[in-house]
């Protein structure tokens, strides 16, 4: 079974290259599809991340060992309707 979600959380300083180091290369082992987009001006970050439900939930584990690595807040998790095909890459947005 498939599962999508969408991820938001805030971050005082992102750590350097964390959507690729931390975000793209787990989402990759997983073969999660989606993006990650950091967005500058709030000091957000979006993840659409879709796959197998346990693949998916593996993810979230991971993120959420990180997100108290790193200090980031306001973390929003809730599920996602693909609006359109990822082609099975992970992407990051910048």
């Amino acid at each position: 079974m498939n599962k999508c979600l969408k991820i938001t959380f805030s971050f005082e300083k992102m750590p350097s290259n964390f959507l690729r180091t931390v975000i793209q290369k787990h989402a990759k082992n997983l073969d999660i599809e989606g993006i990650a987009q950091a967005i500058n001006s709030s000091k957000k970050v979006r993840i659409i991340a879709c796959g197998i439900k346990d693949s998916v939930d593996d993810f979230i584990d991971i993120l959420h060992k990180n997100f108290s690595e790193h200090a980031i807040q306001d973390v929003e998790i809730e599920p996602f309707i693909r609006d359109k095909d990822y082609r099975s890459v992970f992407r990051i947005i910048e």
